[in-house]
């Protein structure tokens, strides 16, 4: 887990990339990356995610964790590791994708909502768990959920505006998945430097 470790302690955030198509994905990455945000992920709902992943993992730069989002099978795992994710992310429980992370040696951050949810990817060996949709209960209930479960590493995603990430870390979140409040229109070739501008606005708020 060193890498995805190293990128979170420069900065407590996964960046979320999706869109219509990955065209645009090594363009953002590197964008995010030189502004600091050193963690991010491609999702496997976007077109040519995978070709974007194995294009973009030979010439990232040094210091980025690659990963791979919205893994949901075994088989979407192995594809994602073989095109040079080194860590997953799923939207749900999937269990099965946690099995097959630790079998290919990588970390795994599967979704979870309740408590039972959280503590049974945990225990199926989960990396961290991400707390999602966080939207739902806000920094209040990820609070609440790390009071019995204090030693879990949990990332609250989803619906996370930028001027909410102190509260959420604040709260206990070990790091943040920031879509497309951070991201915005840059996946879809939108104004990078009005990225640029969103990264280091959030990074500032993170960093206070």
């Amino acid at each position: 887990m060193t890498e995805l470790t190293d990128a979170l302690a420069a900065a407590p955030v996964i960046a979320i990339l999706r869109s219509g198509s990955a065209r645009h994905f090594a363009d953002v990455a590197d964008a995010l990356h030189a502004t600091g945000i050193r963690a991010v992920e491609f999702t496997l709902t976007t077109p040519g995610s995978l070709t974007a992943l194995r294009e973009y993992a030979t010439t990232k730069p040094e210091g980025l964790a690659l990963g791979a989002g919205t893994v949901t099978t075994p088989v979407a795992a192995e594809r994602a590791v073989a095109s040079g994710a080194t860590y997953l992310i799923t939207p749900a429980t999937c269990l099965d994708v946690v099995a097959e992370a630790q079998r290919l040696g990588v970390p795994v951050l599967p979704g979870a909502l309740t408590p039972s949810e959280i503590l049974t990817v945990w225990q199926a060996g989960a990396t961290m768990v991400k707390l999602f949709p966080a939207s739902v209960g806000g920094p209040g209930y990820l609070k609440a959920v790390r009071a019995p479960l204090k030693g879990i590493p949990l990332v609250p995603t989803g619906g996370i505006a930028l001027d909410q990430a102190p509260a959420y870390l604040s709260a206990g979140a070990a790091a943040l998945g920031m879509g497309s409040p951070l991201v915005g229109d840059a996946c879809e070739g939108g104004d990078l430097e009005a990225l640029r501008e969103r990264a280091a606005t959030l990074l500032r708020g993170v960093r206070s």
